[in-house]
């Protein structure tokens, strides 16, 4: 008799929620990916990356809010300069950094935004007055044999 009753409560209760299941489930993955999606998105630009056209490298280092030359195959009295300072996240655009690029040409530092795209690569976008360059790095796990 009680295990009937059971039958019958539990049936009861799945009669209620099945409508809302399918619900229910979107609500815990979305609910999910919210609670993640910072995580994912807050990937850093930490790490070493090799300019995607040039044989140049550099290692950004969000600890000391800087990136160093650490291989430069045209112009190697470069390796060890500082080509990036003052990095900082945008505290207003997740994904945004801001700091200040050397620019040679220039013999100055400018600024700079960096981001990564969906791709992984690495975006840094430099303005002077109306023009706009942006140059892409992609991560690398290790720098060149020399």
């Amino acid at each position: 008799m009680m295990m009937k009753l059971w039958h019958h409560v539990a049936y009861a209760m799945a009669s209620l929620f099945t409508p809302f299941a399918p619900t229910l489930c979107r609500g815990v993955f979305l609910f999910t990916a919210l609670l993640f999606s910072p995580l994912a998105l807050s990937a850093d630009i930490d790490g070493i990356w090799k300019h995607a056209k040039e044989p140049v490298w550099i290692e950004i280092r969000l600890d000391q809010s800087d990136g160093v030359v650490v291989h430069n195959d045209k112009f190697p009295e470069r390796v060890g300069n500082t080509f990036i300072k003052d990095i900082a996240a945008d505290k207003s655009i997740q994904g945004l950094w801001r700091g200040s690029a050397y620019i040679p040409k220039l013999k100055d530092y400018k600024n700079v935004e960096m981001s990564l795209s969906e791709t992984g690569t690495m975006q840094i976008i430099g303005r002077v007055g109306f023009f706009s360059r942006t140059i892409e790095w992609l991560q690398v796990d290790r720098l060149p044999l020399k």
